[in-house]
């Protein structure tokens, strides 16, 4: 009875599966592809390496006072050791708060970040849906994505399909 059962579980498995139509893409070529993207890496790394600068600038002033303090700290009496240290460690701490508003999980180039690729990932994501739509997809897997996919046929690749709806040509 039980081998019965194991029998009709695999053949309804077996008739599922091949009623189930998927297709592959490649994000990352898609995305070479799209001009729009380009600019905004190329803005992101513009404004991220600007703040990291500003950054920088903080914390090389924190050290400098630093091996400025350490050259001076025996001719310097409690209270000015103290106001020093004190001075250090905010400026510390404002470079730390910088970095933390710049870079951090909900920092300003998250924010721009998101205002610049949402847009791109939206139409890229509703001319998939699109396909997807018109074909009969039920699945569509990345293959640029560290997902596992040992081979895929080109066949299933509908990545150039995605980039010509969006008015990209290869």
């Amino acid at each position: 009875m039980k081998k019965v059962i194991l029998m009709m579980i695999m053949c309804v498995a077996t008739v599922s599966l091949h009623a189930q139509k998927f297709a592959l893409l490649d994000m990352d070529y898609i995305l070479k592809n799209i001009p729009a993207y380009e600019r905004a890496n190329e803005q992101l790394s513009q404004v991220s390496k600007k703040w990291q600068a500003e950054v920088d600038a903080l914390q090389t002033e924190a050290q400098t006072m630093y091996k400025d303090y350490q050259k001076e700290v025996v001719f310097l009496s409690q209270e000015q050791k103290k106001a020093r240290q004190d001075a250090i460690m905010e400026k510390e701490r404002e470079a730390s708060e910088l970095k933390k508003k710049y870079f951090g999980p909900e920092g300003e180039l998250f924010k721009k970040r998101t205002a610049l690729m949402t847009p791109i990932q939206e139409e890229i994501y509703n001319a998939v849906s699109e396909i997807a739509d018109m074909r009969g997809y039920q699945l569509i897997l990345d293959r640029a994505s560290d997902s596992g996919i040992i081979f895929g046929s080109p066949k299933v690749d509908i990545s150039s399909e995605v980039l010509s709806r969006l008015g990209y040509s290869n």
